[in-house]
């Protein structure tokens, strides 16, 4: 096995440089999904893949349209006997806003030392051609002892909503044993790691409404209640001075972390001075009883993620708004239920909600929380690739974020997924000057051809 897996290795580096130059022309491709502008562009970045897949060995390959964007799938069967692994990824970008802060331009690529600037190099194209580049390498070079499927959409970063559908009428045709994600990333260049949890979330639109048009706060200051004021007081009593969220049965619900999980999310490294210094703050806030790592993956929150209420503009006006609004999230952990937080949030406004303004309180998303399986199939080989690129044992996570896709998966599909990437905290992912580390990506295709030689 260590010769086949040499000879994959070699094979890598002979197409290095031809691969890096199709993955520059994959970057070019302005696929960014929520604009009408790109749907040509989307079009040709879907085709793209589906004939690098051809070209590269996959028996069958083809795009499938749905309401918005077409879903790449392709599949590599040796045997249908053998293990079948399901590769998920995502074409689409997010735009490219404000433009003016980028030092090049988002869609032509620029290689700066180490990193390599385009939109969508980390998120995640260059997951995806990790993947592709791997296992070009393998297949030129021996042969697969386990079948290879692919679903790459075109609408993760717009919420995926053509994903479940496919995925439910395409039941037998994406069978597989587990998925491999690429959609997460690594803590650092030097930490390998595999996210075993994701939390969920439930977002919400909190309206209270007052007058029924905004007044003057000179005639009417003092007798009318004040929305925003009312709005203020109340995300005021949504935590506690502990950072504890205020919610009826908030925390009924809340797995709690076993000694063995918090020892090993003590393997990370991840203190107070990590985020400290990550996010440019004076101190932490949360809940005060747990580690910075905890508060982050195995613990909920409620934040409030944006404010509207009267006059905003510059300058003065004086009124008393007729209403004020806010967004608030909450990110779930593993056994919350999203209507069970709306039902613990209405009851908080029964008994918070002052009788001289009116609430509304809408739920404008939800999803659970993932967490995979210790027995997932392909997870301990996985390990094994990551040990032998890195030569460290690779790190295991909860994550803070979300990744609909995996508990849609597991719902639909039955199988658990090993979520990683070669991202670094620091590629900018979403934000201008979107960047790679190449040499971290490289060691991704080397732990990928180790995989998926190692069945």
């Amino acid at each position: 096995m260590t010769q086949i897996i040499r000879k994959a290795l070699d094979q890598h580096q002979d197409d290095k440089e031809k691969l890096f130059q199709e993955f520059l022309s994959f970057l070019r491709m302005p696929s960014v999904s929520n604009s009408n502008e790109h749907k040509e562009d989307m079009l040709k970045t879907a085709d793209f893949l589906v004939k690098k897949l051809s070209d590269i060995g996959f028996q069958h390959a083809e795009s499938f349209p749905t309401g918005r964007h077409p879903i790449v799938y392709a599949e590599y069967v040796v045997d249908p006997e053998k293990p079948t692994i399901l590769l998920y990824g995502h074409y689409d970008v997010q735009p490219t806003d404000p433009l003016d802060e980028w030092r090049s331009a988002p869609f032509e690529p620029h290689l700066e030392g180490d990193y390599l600037y385009a939109r969508g190099a980390s998120d995640m194209k260059g997951q995806i051609w990790a993947t592709i580049s791997a296992l070009q390498s393998v297949l030129q070079s021996s042969d697969l002892a386990i079948n290879v499927k692919y679903l790459i959409e075109g609408e993760e970063e717009i919420g995926s909503p053509s994903l479940a559908g496919f995925m439910e009428e395409h039941k037998s045709m994406l069978a597989c044993d587990f998925v491999l994600n690429p959609d997460a990333g690594m803590i650092a260049p030097d930490k390998p790691t595999i996210v075993y949890a994701l939390r969920g979330l439930a977002y919400f639109e909190l309206k209270i409404t007052g007058p029924k048009s905004d007044l003057h706060s000179g005639s009417f200051g003092g007798v009318v209640a004040n929305p925003a004021n009312v709005l203020s007081r109340l995300i005021a009593a949504m935590h506690d001075n502990k950072g504890k969220v205020m919610l009826p049965g908030f925390y009924d619900d809340v797995r709690e972390i076993t000694e063995n999980e918090s020892l090993e999310l003590s393997r990370l490294g991840i203190d107070e001075n990590f985020y400290k210094k990550i996010s440019g703050v004076p101190n932490l806030g949360g809940e005060e009883d747990f580690d910075p790592i905890e508060r982050v993956g195995a613990r909920p929150t409620l934040d409030v993620n944006g404010l509207y209420s009267g006059f905003i503009e510059k300058g003065a006006k004086t009124i008393i708004p007729a209403f004020a609004l806010a967004k608030i999230s909450c990110r779930l952990v593993p056994d919350q239920d999203p209507q069970k937080v709306l039902i613990g949030f209405r009851k908080f406004l029964e008994e918070q909600v002052p009788s001289s303004v009116i609430w509304e309180l809408k739920l404008m998303s939800g999803a659970p929380a993932y967490i995979a399986g210790e027995e997932t199939p392909g997870l301990e080989a996985f390990k094994k690739a990551l040990k032998a690129t890195w030569n460290v044992d690779p790190v295991l996570k909860r994550e803070g974020g979300s990744i609909p896709v995996a508990t849609e998966m597991k719902e639909i599909l039955g199988v658990d997924s090993i979520i990683t990437g070669f991202g670094l905290p620091d590629d900018q992912i979403h934000s201008p000057n979107e960047r790679l580390h190449l040499p971290t990506q490289q060691k991704g295709v080397e732990a990928l051809i180790r995989f998926f030689l190692g069945f």
